[in-house]
């Protein structure tokens, strides 16, 4: 049998064991989406959130791309937190990486890997950030999994850096950032980091909305007046 069909069969066996439990199980879902959680993964197929986690549909909000990144120039990934973050109000960001993740192994190597030379580029920055540490290591395995660990810190701190982060923070949105990695050999997560409201970014990353607050209320002030004279 053909691997795609093998899916779409095992589609209607799962179809079935939810109906099993609950008749009303997809009808509740499909009217609206209210997660407490997005999770910024690895593509890695060895990976898949809702199972490592136990969460059910709805419950995660998922991005996911090669090793896990944080980019500030990634439009999708923004465009998924600002979604998150300013629209569903998750409650938590948790970007979760994985030992033997490919993306990272190869960004130590010297090989050139064609256009996703340009994605490696970021996780070599973060070896180039610790080198000190990671030169240290003498096993090329550990040297390897604490890459992968400081990888996921330094997403979770560039989520920390991002406007949209800072915003949710300023305007007293409860949001917690986690940097989590899961190990493939024995399936449990391990818990790396946490950052909260009271997190100060550095000062060169942050952001002053006052400016901002105080620009909104002179141009309503100034519709008010408009308004109130006839002109608007």
């Amino acid at each position: 049998m053909d691997g795609y069909k093998k899916l779409l069969l095992a589609n209607k066996a799962w179809v079935k064991d939810k109906l099993e439990v609950r008749e009303d199980y997809f009808l509740r879902l499909a009217d609206d989406q209210q997660p407490e959680f997005l999770w910024i993964g690895c593509s890695d197929s060895r990976v898949p959130s809702e199972d490592i986690t136990g969460a059910e549909p709805g419950e995660l909000f998922v991005h996911r791309n090669v090793a896990n990144l944080v980019i500030p120039t990634d439009f999708n990934m923004l465009s998924v937190l600002q979604y998150a973050v300013e629209v569903l109000e998750v409650e938590h960001v948790i970007v979760c990486g994985h030992y033997n993740c490919g993306g990272v192994k190869n960004a130590m190597l010297h090989r050139d890997f064609g256009l996703i030379n340009k994605w490696l580029w970021h996780i070599k920055d973060v070896y180039h950030l610790h080198r000190a540490e990671l030169d240290a290591i003498a096993d090329g395995g550990g040297r390897y999994r604490r890459l992968v660990e400081l990888n996921v810190t330094e997403q979770v701190w560039n989520l920390a850096r991002t406007s949209i982060i800072q915003a949710a923070w300023y305007n007293k949105h409860p949001l917690c950032l986690h940097g989590w990695v899961y190990d493939l050999h024995t399936g449990y997560l391990k818990d790396l980091l946490l950052l909260t409201p009271e997190t100060q970014v550095e000062d060169i990353y942050r952001f002053d909305f006052s400016e901002r607050e105080a620009d909104r209320h002179e141009r309503g002030e100034a519709h008010v007046r408009a308004a109130s004279s006839g002109d608007g």
